[in-house]
């Protein structure tokens, strides 16, 4: 299509402004395409200019960037004007036409070749035209493409731009005149702008603004102790700098030289004072300072123990403008502590214990206060007398610090004996190395014996294996760092195993509770730590009391009582034994412990006491299968724990053989342990003595081998299991199969005569076993549904309306044991909040913790 045609064509589709729109764009295109390097190379040099960075360079080599700047503009846009090229109406057409179909700008411009005598091919040659003509009308103006990603792949024309953009915001525009003055000579600077400039900047954590003296008329000026005041001097050597406020001579400025017009002279404001300009345009300004004081920080109220052991410390600090970082130094008080049993010892030199103190994620750190929250339980000094100073900072680097108080390190207390015992030989490794022997010997005393001391066989297995590697490091010249600590985090663990319990019986655990709490009551407890125990009494207790519901008191016509028999006992229910816990917390807060005990022990007799039975009208499938698969996974339990106690016997002569003189006593049931059936040698099991040995759980067969046929039994078990087909019933079977598993993996391992293995795998498969049973007891229940009535009740209790549990709550739907009311009382909803609250301020102290992590702690904090 010519020029003629296009013209056709735009007049004849109403085209004018829109081609007209298009052109605009196409040059707009074209002249970025062509002369983007040349304005991104301008822009790049005022930003530079305008953040001053002529101020860096010598007047020769400024004026050498200002050349080699403008002959690389001038290149560029030589070859961007080589590269130019207006755009014609033709290509705006064409450009319009390529984003219709069927191209019917084009056509508008073309003419008939052949037929215009005809009047049929006029015809359809005017339809055409008149159609082209319609789908003309509606073209739009072609947008032009100033995409340069292909051209500039570095991005430098964004890199340019953003730095102008941040120049116009936050620099000096008007500095890029200063390049003229500066090339024009010294003489001339002075003419074209002012003859000095100055500034004060207050420390940037004062958050007060900078100064700009020109600006401020001369007479008195406030800025804060350290504000740097900074000078540059333009041109010429007339213009001098005096001042008093530092405190130090200013150094003589001295005269200009050629090829540094300007000088610049900075010094720190530390007294009030007085700072002059004197020549052309000079002033007097007097410098009153703001005196920036020290911070502060004290204690608030005594240093605390949660019940877990933690500290808690309430401090409060204060700054002029604001406290920086923090920390707390606590130091052994070694004249206070006293030196017996392994304390006799030196210690061994250690560093301080330091804490970062926490500050306010949001808000003033001017003035607050917070919480220390450490947990120093498992540091030597625990629970020994330490000396305790807080130290706080500030912006400018000066430190407080408040009263240095004498206090207990708080710790974690052990309650039980055995646990205590354990803690404290931890606590003499770490004092000294020299008090080893002295803890070898105390360890052995304590496992010497240790039926009826240790309640769980893992933590025993633990502690003589720390006992063998203390008796291997003693062995040899010393005993070292490492092994020292690995031994000290040994034997904390067994410390907490055997304080805790990790107990699976409920029975055993509610007693420990029970114990535990006796023991805090005869050593005086602090509040918190009798809110801990009271709430481990609390759960121990309804654990029990469920599992004598799930037991059910199977009434089986072997003398047990019938529910009228047992009408005739004292009935209890579970506001009663709320209450008497509630009041036994209340009498040890108020230090009346005689009477708490007292009451302590009538609770515990009343639950050992107490019987769960079964509700009138009897077990509606009582004989079926659900509950013979029951009675038979109980017998399959008993049986392994007598297998397990068996093993553990078996480890404890095996120890016992070790001990010296003890070389001649080897019993039957340690080496059966040890090696496994050995025909010949009069073991149970061996050829020819024929013991009950098709009883799998019997004393019949090596260990071995009853584990083998208890395993086979077991399998014959979860074959017959009912409820398949629901949830709760996969679940038991699912955990009875992992029961099975750790069965043959024990029976490997007394094959292999590793009892600590084989003890380990034994207490797995019981646990198994229970939580299949507590599976399959779920499962029972939902498919007796509606004909629940026969939840367990309090030893006499009479059959009431509403099912109930053991402590008279009503029961859960669904025949589930427990209750759907609400148990969590007010004051417990609060203290886990604040708990979880001190926690979070506790995290966000931590610095090192990663930048997210402190980022969300502090989102947590501003929202609770």
């Amino acid at each position: 299509m010519d020029d003629r045609g296009a013209l056709k064509a735009e007049m004849t589709g109403g085209l004018g402004w829109k081609v007209r729109l298009t052109l605009a764009g196409m040059v707009a295109e074209r002249a970025t395409r062509a002369f983007w390097p040349a304005w991104t190379i301008l822009l790049a040099a005022a930003a530079a200019l305008a953040f001053g960075a002529h101020d860096l360079l010598g007047r020769g080599a400024l004026l050498a960037a200002v050349a080699a700047v403008a002959l690389a503009v001038l290149v560029t846009l030589a070859l961007g004007l080589r590269r130019f090229r207006w755009p014609r109406r033709v290509e705006a057409l064409d450009r319009i036409d390529r984003r219709l179909p069927g191209r019917p700008i084009a056509a508008l411009g073309d003419a008939l070749a052949l037929g215009e005598a005809d009047p049929a091919t006029r015809g359809v040659w005017a339809a055409h035209i008149a159609r082209m003509t319609e789908r003309a009308r509606k073209a739009r103006p072609a947008a032009p493409d100033l995409r340069l990603a292909a051209r500039d792949p570095l991005a430098l024309r964004y890199a340019a731009l953003t730095g102008f953009v941040v120049a116009l915001a936050f620099g000096l525009p008007g500095r890029v005149a200063e390049v003229a003055g500066i090339a024009t000579g010294p003489g001339t600077a002075v003419a074209a702008g002012p003859a000095w400039e100055g500034w004060a900047e207050p420390p940037a954590y004062t958050g007060r603004p900078s100064l700009y003296l020109n600006a401020i008329v001369a007479g008195p000026v406030e800025v804060p102790e350290g504000s740097r005041i900074t000078f540059r001097l333009y041109g010429g050597d007339g213009l001098s700098v005096s001042e008093t406020v530092s405190g130090n001579p200013l150094p003589e400025a001295g005269a200009a030289a050629a090829d540094e017009p300007v000088r610049a002279i900075a010094f720190d404001a530390l007294q009030s004072g007085e700072v002059t300009v004197a020549g052309t345009g000079g002033r007097t300004w007097q410098i009153a300072v703001l005196p920036d004081d020290g911070p502060t920080v004290a204690f608030e109220g005594d240093m605390g123990r949660e019940a877990d052991g933690q500290m808690r410390q309430a401090f409060r600090a204060t700054d002029d403008y604001a406290v920086t970082a923090g920390r707390a130094e606590i130091r052994l008080d070694l004249a206070a502590v006293d030196r017996r049993y392994g304390l006799a010892y030196e210690p061994e030199p250690l560093a301080p214990l330091i804490y970062d103190l926490p500050l306010p994620f949001s808000g003033s750190r001017a003035e607050f206060t917070e919480f220390l929250l450490e947990d120093a339980s498992k540091h030597p000094w625990a629970n020994l007398p330490v000396k305790v100073t807080l130290f706080v900072e500030d912006g400018r680097g000066q430190e407080g610090q408040s009263e240095t108080r004498a206090l207990s390190l708080p710790g974690k207390r052990f309650f039980d004996p055995l646990a205590a015992a354990v803690a404290e030989m931890r606590r003499d490794l770490l004092w000294s190395r020299e008090t080893a022997p002295d803890v070898q010997g105390i360890l052995r005393a304590l496992t010497h014996r240790p039926e009826g001391l240790f309640r769980n066989e893992r933590a025993f297995l633990m502690l003589r294996a720390a006992m063998r590697q203390l008796d291997a490091g003693l062995q040899q010249a010393a005993l070292t760092e490492e092994l020292r600590d690995e031994l000290a985090e040994a034997l904390w663990e067994i410390a907490i195993l055997i304080e805790d319990g990790g107990l699976a019986d409920a029975l055993e655990r509610m007693q420990r509770a029970q114990e535990r709490l006796s023991e805090a009551i005869r050593n005086g407890a602090s509040p918190e730590e009798i809110e801990e125990l009271m709430r481990e009494l609390r759960e121990a207790t309804q654990d029990y009391i469920r599992m004598l519901a799930e037991r059910g008191m199977e009434q089986d016509g072997d003398g047990t009582d019938t529910p009228q028999d047992q009408q005739q006992g004292q009935q209890i229910t579970g506001d009663q034994l709320q209450q008497m816990m509630d009041e036994i917390q209340r009498l040890m807060e108020e230090g009346r412990m005689a009477e708490a005990q007292e009451l302590l022990e009538q609770l515990q007799r009343m639950l050992e006491n107490l019987q769960v039975t079964q509700g009138q009208g009897g077990d509606p499938v009582q004989g079926g299968p659900g509950q013979q698969a029951m009675r038979d996974l109980q017998d399959t339990l008993r049986q392994q724990q007598g297998l397990s106690d068996e093993a553990f016997r078996d480890l404890q002569e095996q120890f016992g053989q070790n001990q010296p003189g003890q070389q001649g006593q080897q019993g039957q049931q340690g080496q059966q342990g040890q090696q496994g059936q050995q025909p010949g040698q009069g073991q149970p099991g061996a050829p020819g003595e024929g013991q009950e040995g098709d009883q799998p759980g019997g004393p019949g067969g090596s260990l071995a081998d009853r584990q083998r046929a208890l395993r086979d039994m077991l399998g014959g078990q979860i074959g017959n299991l009912p409820g398949q087909n629901s949830e709760e019933g996969e679940a038991a079977r699912r955990a009875l199969e992992e029961a099975g598993r750790a069965m043959r993996e024990a029976e490997q391992a007394l094959r292999d005569g590793d009892l600590p293995g084989a003890i380990d795998e034994q207490a797995e498969a019981i646990e198994r076993l229970r939580e299949g049973m507590r599976s399959l007891g779920e499962a029972l229940a939902q498919e007796q549904g509606a004909q629940q009535g026969q939840q367990g009740q309090a030893q006499g209790e009479p059959g009431q309306e509403v099912p109930r549990d053991p402590l008279g709550r009503e029961t859960g739907q669904g025949g589930r044991f427990g209750t759907d009311e609400e148990m969590v009382g007010e004051g417990d909803v609060y203290r886990r909040a604040q708990d979880l609250l001190d926690e979070i301020r506790r995290r966000s102290a931590e610095r090192e913790r990663p930048d997210l992590e402190l980022d969300y702690l502090g989102r947590l904090l501003e929202r609770f």
